[in-house]
């Protein structure tokens, strides 16, 4: 059969799904449309300018549960192509991945620009197409065919259609899809950080703390690891993880909740009442301002301090219960009112697109139509920070391009 293949969306999942394709049969003519003029802009900016390109964790039921939404789906997808492919497909074309200490894949280099030249020089090597400011306005199928208009009037026909056109902030853009008969999930931020607007802690900004576990009052849900003061409020992976699990339940709540912080994860509130006993008597004589015991940062320590009412003169012999109890709870209980949300960089993405139950997760064929395929965050799919985003994007665009190549011999 070979034909022709248009992949919509330049993009990790978009590109991966192309170059694949093509490698995979070499009749296939493929074509990605991008519309905007710039190719791979979140690999561009992804960890810093570095490529946080997949996370070092290579157990497929573990793995799927950092994704908040489409847990179930990856990991059926996982065992088509998973972690470990990752790493072997761009070892294979010169590109080495190391491990920081919290898990997190980049190339040795340092520099997503080799992420994007390798996938660069896939394209060249298996002559996909690809054009530039090509904004799908109608796609839809007539007799086998897909026909698809573009914004400036053009019109393409494709045998196979996938659509990797990464997370939509509206349900109205996805207008266009929605007319094949696809059902969306509603779109709504993820991976935010949390606003304390004129609240003092923000006087501490770029104060980080390697481990507190923040948990979202009134749920189930928290998030233990390292918490980040900014000028707006609080930042850090504990953060954007509780964003991204919580995504739909802040939306319904317009941004505005609260959020409790225990400081010291290890400890709670019965355990350091103990260890405040101890010292006490061995610290007696000493301001507790100039000694604090518990290894959180000094300007947070004197901030609690403050919070409590606790004078910083006040020598560690002569706390009172009182003010004993209000120090503990604030080390352990810390709660703030949240009013409001920063995306986290440019690394916009969201909950929500298309419905799960309409795609084939061993494929990424529409169920409802066939030779119509799905890559990357335009599905109800998404993780939380770390790399788990882009591997979804590897891995589903490495399918799709699969299940394309063997249905267009």
């Amino acid at each position: 059969m070979s034909g022709k293949l248009i992949v919509i969306g330049g993009g990790a999942a978009g590109f991966f799904c192309a170059v694949n394709a093509a490698r995979m049969n070499s009749s296939l003519k493929v074509v990605i449309l991008e519309k905007t003029k710039k190719l791979l802009s979140k690999v561009k900016i992804s960890g810093g300018g570095r490529c946080n390109a997949t996370h070092a964790c290579f157990d497929i039921d573990e793995m799927s549960t950092k994704y908040p939404r489409g847990g179930k789906f990856v990991r059926k997808a996982f065992h088509h192509f998973f972690t470990t492919d990752t790493i072997e497909w761009f070892k294979e074309r010169g590109i080495s991945l190391k491990t920081e200490p919290d898990g997190r894949m980049f190339p040795v280099t340092d520099s997503s620009q080799t992420i994007i030249d390798c996938l660069l020089r896939e394209v060249n090597k298996y002559s996909v197409d690809i054009l530039m400011n090509a904004e799908v306005k109608i796609l839809r199928k007539e007799n086998e065919i897909f026909k698809l208009e573009l914004s400036d009037r053009r019109c393409l026909t494709a045998d196979f259609v996938c659509i990797a056109s990464g997370g939509y902030s509206k349900s109205s853009m996805f207008d266009w899809v929605k007319g094949l008969g696809h059902s969306i999930e509603q779109p709504v931020p993820s991976l935010f950080t949390f606003n304390i607007p004129d609240h003092p802690v923000t006087k501490l900004m770029g104060v980080s703390v390697n481990a507190a576990r923040v948990k979202l009052i009134g749920t189930k849900l928290e998030e233990t690891g390292p918490v980040l003061i900014t000028h707006w409020g609080l930042s850090g992976p504990a953060i954007l993880k509780l964003s991204a699990r919580g995504a739909r339940e802040l939306s319904d709540r317009k941004y505005d909740f609260g959020i409790s912080i225990n400081w010291l994860p290890e400890d709670n509130e019965q355990a350091l009442t103990i260890e405040f006993q101890r010292f006490r008597f061995d610290l007696a004589s000493q301001k507790m301002c100039n000694k604090n015991p518990l290894g959180i940062p000094q300007r947070l320590w004197e901030f609690l301090l403050d919070l409590s009412l606790v004078s910083k003169e006040k020598r560690w012999a002569d706390l009172t219960a009182k003010e004993q109890n209000k120090l503990v709870r604030n080390l352990c209980n810390c709660e703030f009112e949240i009013k409001g949300k920063t995306t986290f960089k440019e690394e916009f993405v969201t909950a929500g697109g298309i419905k799960l139950t309409e795609i084939d997760p061993n494929t990424m064929m529409s169920k409802k139509i066939p030779n119509l395929f799905f890559a990357g965050e335009v599905m109800d799919v998404d993780g939380v920070t770390g790399g788990f985003n882009f591997q979804h994007a590897w891995t589903s665009g490495f399918i799709a391009a699969k299940s394309i190549a063997a249905r267009s011999v």
